[in-house]
């Protein structure tokens, strides 16, 4: 399936026309159908996908995720740790809350990853 087709079939599942679809994308109205014969910018096929709501890498079909979900890592602190920088909206914490703070992370009880009270 080629660009073109792709886009075409997602914009049909989602309701929209092709004209419409481009015009939502802040494109020209007819942009779309050139797809049939030449690849599109890279910015276009990012607005369009925007739109879709799918990756570009969904409408080039390096992927059949609609969405590729990307998972960050979560940096691990020991609350022991003299050199643990707590922050809120922005704020540096005060060394009074931050021990605060510890104290009742110290009363929870541990948990497993799905979250089960060990």
């Amino acid at each position: 399936m080629t660009l073109y087709e792709r886009t075409t079939k997602l914009s049909k599942q989602r309701g929209y026309s092709l004209k419409n679809l481009a015009i939502k994308a802040g494109l020209a109205e007819n942009s779309i159908y050139d797809w049939k014969k030449s690849t599109p910018k890279a910015d276009n096929l990012k607005k369009v996908a925007d739109v879709l709501n799918v990756s570009t890498d969904y409408l080039l079909e390096r992927t059949d995720e609609m969405n590729e979900t990307k998972i960050e890592k979560v940096k691990e602190a020991d609350i022991d740790d003299e050199e643990l920088l707590l922050s809120f909206q922005g704020k540096d914490i005060t060394p009074e809350y931050r021990d605060a703070i510890i104290a009742i992370l110290r009363t929870m009880p541990d948990r497993d990853k799905d979250g089960n009270i060990i």
